[in-house]
């Protein structure tokens, strides 16, 4: 139920909907004798959409969640075991598509090939509420690391998770991490605040490994003239959805119970 609540709800929260709405509201408006109210609605929205849209405040947003975490892709410290979130591969007619979180993937690989002793978990199933997903995340990661060279017996596969919450649980359970083992959780950088917070609220102590990041992490860098962010709209609505799902598991974790797997 939380899970086909949470997505429910952040169709009426997500701030792209939330101002196309208000717009159409208004332009209704404009027409009644609220016009006026109406105009500075209408004005009030576009000024809105124009900052998130086109300027570099998105950049400076997701720098709220990114740089909680610092980069560690240089540590060299031991590592026994690698989870690996999903949210980069899905399938279009048939065919294995890689999207931006293909960094979490890469990661994997190059953790696998510089600790050969540490396990290396995949954990994502679908995240779909009203359409079944036939294949899963974990199976199209699968598909990747067969063909980057990843042997089957390298990686562990967890796929009934539909979200981070249940990423946490299922992995801890099918890992079983013992008192001292440093296990190092791999997801992109305005994730990784959710992440580490919910996986330790299961008992699951993780070391954060954040990559794609999508702010250079400076001012002077992110401010840049004539190279405004194409998709801030997008990356708002990321950052938003964090903070907002921070608040949830928090709200869940103290009121809530742990999820269960399919079947239990």
């Amino acid at each position: 139920m939380f899970f086909e609540a949470s997505k429910i709800l952040w169709f009426f929260l997500s701030p792209t909907n939330v101002l196309l709405l208000t717009l159409i509201i208004a332009g209704l408006l404009l027409f009644t004798r609220l016009y006026r109210v109406a105009r500075i609605v209408v004005l009030a929205a576009a000024i809105v959409l124009l900052m998130v849209g086109v300027t570099p405040f998105s950049r400076f947003f997701v720098q709220t969640l990114e740089n909680i975490h610092p980069d560690i892709s240089q540590d060299t410290g031991r590592v026994d075991g690698v989870i690996v979130l999903g949210g980069a591969t899905s399938f279009a007619r048939g065919q294995l598509r890689v999207g931006e979180g293909g960094s979490r993937l890469v990661a994997a690989l190059e953790l696998a090939r510089a600790n050969p002793q540490a396990r290396i978990v995949f954990t994502g199933g679908s995240a779909r509420v009203l359409i079944a997903e036939e294949r899963t995340e974990a199976e199209g990661a699968r598909i990747f690391f067969d063909l980057a060279g990843l042997g089957p017996d390298r990686v562990i596969y967890e796929n009934q998770s539909r979200n981070t919450l249940e990423n946490a649980y299922f992995s801890k359970r099918l890992v079983e991490p013992k008192p001292g083992e440093r296990w190092l959780l791999v997801t992109s950088a305005f994730h990784m605040p959710r992440s580490v917070a919910t996986f330790r609220r299961a008992g699951f102590d993780v070391v954060p490994y954040p990559v794609d990041f999508r702010s250079d992490g400076r001012f002077s860098d992110d401010f840049r003239p004539f190279s405004i962010a194409p998709d801030g709209l997008r990356l708002t609505d990321m950052t938003v959805r964090e903070w907002i799902g921070m608040l949830a598991y928090w709200l869940k974790d103290r009121f809530g119970s742990p999820p269960r797997e399919p079947g239990a």
